[in-house]
């Protein structure tokens, strides 16, 4: 083996490079047979460290006041990395740090990497765990000062020689290879499982370690997505952590990119996923719903979504539903308070145009009837179609249903099935959940795809 290895371990002060400090590193050139130079320095962080991390390392407030910082020791870290391959035990940890910090000092690090705990399970598959003290207590590697960086470092670099003694199938090398991106992917993630993952659209989920599903996504192209969410060693906490978290990849294949955006938004707000927060955001359309009261009358009631509840209208916003309900009043002739537009217990401002059931102007058989009427012009004026596309594969079309205005369902058929009317249409298809931000998406496709469109009664 002709490369030179920069076997790596830092302690910090937290897990987060962009929040969080360097508090020691130690780094160790290998030759692929044997540690050639050797690097190890406290480094002073600026910061406090936290009680349990002193506790864990050995390393305390006092013991860095007085090291250098690590703008001192960047020159000579940098000198000891450029140009050789960076190898660490969970490497994407330990390399976002360094990276992050170089970076600050005008260093920019171009090093292809090489993670222990990935080439452990393949080299040595089968062990109960691959953190690094399990790992070596089932090499039998002694670790001199664990959880400091000189002691983790040699003990990674003892696993590493016994590593590239051991890798028959040539795993090292297939790791270096210029396409091979497997070291930016969660420790927990195969090359292979992403391999297999289609080139379709579609929408894919991120399972923790309970198979509890952490994060929801769309795709057009599952494959190339999922595979950017590892492609850059963000220092952020909030990208760290996420991807810590990752053990399992599923996906659905959807026929389209429509499709895989409303069942996105869908399982969103079914699964409430903890690294999803824009699209759980509570939709604001108001609804229009009509209920009977004691006395047998149908009144308005405007409010939020109610769930299991179909709606006779939405409102965009609540002062169009005001402007629309006292338009309604007039054109039909209803009462302003039983639509929901005056709750005082005084007489109702219609009072003077005679259509006031406050005075009991009308029975309540005449006043439902005005409603009908509307209730009727209303569902008229929201039409049904079908927006059709091609499907998961060529035996089949997607179809998506819109039903009065309002999104019903989706699903897949053969292209000799696809109904022409609503009721064959709803029998077929899937139903779904309606909001409003699906129904926009659907609008707008068809307005810019309109012969997909295809209206239905």
């Amino acid at each position: 083996m002709d490369n030179l290895y920069a076997i790596v371990d830092i302690e910090t002060t937290g897990g987060h490079a962009s929040a969080h400090g360097i508090t020691e590193i130690a780094i160790f050139i290998h030759n692929g047979q044997e540690v050639v130079e050797e690097y190890q320095t406290l480094i002073n962080p600026f910061q406090e460290i936290p009680i349990f991390i002193q506790s864990l390392t050995g390393i305390s407030n006092e013991m860095v006041s007085k090291a250098p910082s690590f703008e001192e020791v960047a020159p000579r870290i940098f000198e000891l990395l450029d140009q050789k391959i960076f190898v660490a035990h969970n490497v994407n940890f330990d390399y976002s740090f360094v990276n992050h910090h170089l970076k600050k000092e005008g260093y920019t690090l171009g090093n292809k990497k090489l993670c222990t705990v990935r080439l452990a399970r393949k080299i040595f598959p089968g062990l109960p765990s691959y953190s690094l003290g399990k790992l070596s207590r089932s090499l039998n590697v002694h670790i001199h000062n664990r959880h400091r960086a000189a002691g983790d470092a040699y003990a990674t670099a003892t696993i590493f020689k016994m590593m590239v003694d051991a890798d028959e199938n040539g795993y090292i090398q297939e790791a270096l290879k210029a396409k091979a991106k497997e070291e930016a992917l969660p420790p927990f993630i195969s090359r292979s499982q992403i391999e297999n993952i289609p080139r379709q659209p579609g929408v894919y989920y991120f399972k923790d370690k309970k198979d509890k599903i952490i994060y929801v996504g769309k795709a057009k192209n599952l494959y190339r997505r999922i595979l950017s969410h590892f492609s850059n060693n963000s220092p952020h906490r909030n990208k760290q952590d996420f991807l810590r978290e990752i053990r399992k990849i599923s996906h659905q294949v959807c026929g389209t990119e429509l499709q895989a955006m409303i069942l996105e938004n869908i399982e969103i707000k079914r699964l409430w996923p903890a690294n999803n927060s824009a699209a759980k955001k509570p939709e604001r359309r108001h609804c229009l719903y009509i209920y009977e009261d004691q006395k047998g009358f149908l009144r308005f009631g405007v409010g939020k979504k109610i769930k299991n509840l179909k709606p006779t209208y939405l409102f965009n916003s609540l002062a169009e539903s005001q402007s629309l309900l006292r338009k309604w009043c007039e054109e039909y002739g209803l009462c302003p308070k039983m639509c929901n537009l005056q709750k005082t217990s005084e007489d109702c401002i219609a009072l003077l145009a005679g259509n006031c059931l406050c005075a009991q102007q009308d029975k309540v058989g005449d006043y439902n009837q005005k409603v009908n009427i509307l209730i009727t012009h209303l569902m008229q004026g929201l039409p049904s179609f079908l927006v059709v596309d091609i499907g998961r594969n060529r035996l089949e079309k997607s179809c998506i249903l819109m039903e009065k205005g309002i999104f019903y369902g989706m699903g897949y058929l053969p292209e000799h099935q696809l109904p022409d009317n609503l009721e064959t249409a709803k029998s077929l298809l899937q139903p779904y959940p309606s909001y409003q931000f699906i129904e926009k998406l659907i609008y707008d496709f068809v307005l810019q795809n309109p012969h997909q469109q295809i209206m239905i009664n």
